[in-house]
């Protein structure tokens, strides 16, 4: 699984060591009043049914996602938005001003959608405050990752009383989508028996020549050439768009002597990402669709059937924490379903995917998802990886006692240029609950946290090093609240940089009610993804009672172990939706140590019995193979180049291979 609001920050000097240092009287300071929104955070209420990343964002003045320690917000902020039921888009747009907010205009294809992206400016948030009826239509929202395009305005976005923009040249019958980076379309796997292109259609999502990522922000972008790279789709505002025509004719002009030119021909295409052997989304694409190698050759429908290609924006690969995953997710479900017919029988995967939220098919996107499947009864289906990080340490779970206290120890990595996240869910009717939290070398904690509060830890020069945000509830899920425990980095390159001490922080939850309270902890994914340098470090929990010995059974949870780092439960919070299917990883051939890839979630789940809160879900849908065996962890894929192959592993192999079998009927 590649990844995945904004959270991800290259920033540079070294943070304290921290295991030694002894520091007394440290105290929360209140969140400040938002520069973007107007939101004074530290208000009685401000920060309940809102999205604590975004309250983050304001308090470190968007530091996150751009690697400076101070500056002016962005412009526009990226946003998801759910609408209250009944309001669908239109009524959005009838309430607003494209001179503060700006929809896609793909969002008007589905009549009764009620989630939609969008940009918004400053105004947004006043007139959300001054205006009842814009207020009314709007349930929640999270915040996307601003950084380049993402923070400019939407190009021809809706307007009241517009009509829905149709595509040309609309697929029929069966049709895979493929969501993912790096995607070589020209590769002979999926070229037709004629050699001419599968991929009908084909957007890029990204603007620049210049990658744009938390913490790597270009002085001088260069705009990618709408000649080479291709026109910018209106119903999209955004990104480059290549027809299968457009495709099948720059491939016909870098053919030479009956062979085609690849390397030249992305060249061409302002596609230098893929001048690298290995790309995940060729990888995952050939699973779901190619026709396969040398080794095993593939003749089925899914090796026939047309293809459309989405190439997310490469600040959603490299920001692993998911930072603009829903926004850029949920615009290239939308553009693939607007390029097919309402006959179309269509398979999408989305081979991405991070490890914090409700896990309980709560999230935006999620929900977003569900209704998409739900509103194209039965044409739609999506499959997405259970995730890789079983044996990551990355979520604590246990059942919080009256009078109970459970200390945590998150272990946060020496020279980790992102900043790190912690998320502890609760059911909306826990109360009593408070949260401490000792930095490390700190010999007393901060002063506990109950909901409805927050506070920020802040250095020397007045800039967060830590923030705590406890709502009553949060936007990011329904039925739970989120407590967000954010860090800055533990290393940066500016001097003005502010970072976080390194070694272990311990979270201590203790409950002064009256009843038993469940809660879940997850660490967010902070990892590099593949062929990237972005300073990440993933951090994870520790206790002396998990069992890391690496014995036969040692890679599962037992009921009897009182640790609260539990591997049920890791699951990537992308999958955990009612209409999508996730697929965990199994071996190919056995070994003693059992079927399952040791990083997949598991099914049965192993530690069933195990109090959780209602609805999350911790067992996969399906399993299909992503590795070959204990010893030779993953599966063969197609390189970027046609004839190469490499091997990956993940539950994203997984999930492709489902989206074939769905693809072919079976």
């Amino acid at each position: 699984m590649s990844t995945a609001p904004g959270r991800s920050q290259a920033s540079s000097h070294r943070s304290p060591q921290g295991e030694g240092t002894s520091v007394s009287g440290a105290s929360w300071s209140p969140l400040p009043t938002g520069e973007f929104t107007g939101i004074h955070w530290s208000a009685p209420g401000a920060i309940d049914g809102q999205d604590p990343y975004l309250a983050w964002a304001e308090a470190d003045k968007f530091a996150g996602y751009r690697g400076k320690p101070k500056g002016k917000p962005p412009k526009w902020l990226p946003i998801v938005i759910e609408l209250t039921a009944p309001a669908d888009v239109p009524a959005l747009v009838a309430a607003s001003s494209t001179k503060w907010l700006q929809i896609p205009r793909v969002y008007l294809n589905l009549p009764a959608l009620r989630f939609c992206t969008a940009h918004v400016k400053p105004k947004f948030f006043q007139r959300l405050r001054s205006d009842p009826q814009l207020r009314g239509l709007i349930q929640r929202l999270e915040l996307g990752l601003p950084v380049g395009h993402h923070t400019q305005p939407i190009h021809d976005p809706c307007t009241p009383g517009a009509h829905p923009v149709n595509a040309p040249d609309r697929l029929n019958g069966k049709v895979l989508g493929l969501i993912d980076g790096g995607l070589a379309f020209a590769n002979q796997v999926f070229l037709n028996a004629k050699g001419r292109p599968r991929v009908k259609h084909f957007w890029r999502q990204d603007d620049t020549q210049d990658g744009n990522w938390p913490g790597n922000e270009p002085h001088h972008q260069t705009p990618l050439d709408p000649a080479r790279a291709g026109p910018r789709p209106r119903d999209m505002g955004y990104g480059h768009e290549l027809s299968g025509a457009a495709i099948n004719k720059a491939m016909a002009d870098h053919t030479h002597h009956g062979r085609l030119d690849e390397d030249a021909l992305y060249e061409h295409l302002q596609l230098w990402d893929l001048s690298k052997p290995v790309n995940h989304g060729t990888h995952v694409m050939s699973l779901a669709c190619g026709s396969g190698n040398l080794l095993q050759l593939r003749d089925d429908e899914a090796s026939r059937c047309d293809l459309i290609a989405v190439q997310l924006d490469w600040s959603n690969v490299l920001d692993t924490s998911g930072g603009a995953m829903n926004v850029s997710v949920l615009d290239a479900l939308m553009y693939i379903l607007a390029r097919c017919t309402p006959q179309a029988q269509l398979v999408v995967n989305i081979s991405w995917g991070t490890l914090a939220g409700p896990h309980d098919g709560s999230s935006i996107l999620e929900a977003a998802m569900d209704q998409l499947i739900d509103l194209c009864e039965g044409r739609l289906q999506v499959t997405v990886p259970a995730g890789n990080a079983y044996q990551s340490r990355t979520h604590a779970n246990d059942t919080l006692a009256p009078g109970a206290s459970v200390p945590l120890h998150w272990r946060v990595q020496p020279d980790d240029r992102t900043q790190s996240f912690l998320e502890i869910w609760l059911p909306d009717d826990a109360q009593g609950i408070e949260i401490s939290v000792t930095p490390p070398g700190h010999a007393q904690a901060l002063p506990p946290l109950r909901k409805g509060a927050s506070g920020l830890w802040l250095g020397a020069d007045g800039l967060p090093m830590c923030g705590l945000i406890f709502p009553n509830d949060s936007a990011l899920g329904i039925g739970s609240t989120c407590a967000l425990l954010a860090l800055a980095p533990t290393f940066s390159r500016s001097a003005k940089a502010v970072t976080a001490p390194l070694g272990s922080w311990q979270v201590t939850l203790t409950n002064t009610g009256t009843e038993p309270v469940v809660f879940d902890a997850y660490v967010e994914r902070d990892d590099v993804a593949l062929g990237q340098n972005t300073g990440a470090r993933q951090s994870y929990f520790e206790d002396a009672w998990y069992d890391t010995s690496g014995n036969i059974g040692s890679f599962v949870d037992h009921p009897g172990n009182p640790t609260p780092i539990r591997r049920s439960g890791t699951f990537n919070s992308l999958s955990t939706g009612q209409n999508t299917v996730s697929v965990g990883g199994l071996r190919q051939h056995a070994s003693p140590s059992g079927h399952f890839a040791l990083y997949s979630p598991r099914k049965p789940d192993p530690d069933a019995s195990r109090p959780q809160r209602p609805g999350v879900k911790k067992v996969p849908d399906t399993l299909a193979a992503s590795d070959t065996n204990p010893a030779l962890w993953g599966v063969l894929g197609a390189g970027s180049l046609s004839g190469s192959v490499v091997r990956l592993a993940g539950t994203s192999s997984a999930a492709p291979q489902e989206a074939r079998r769905l693809i072919n009927g079976a």
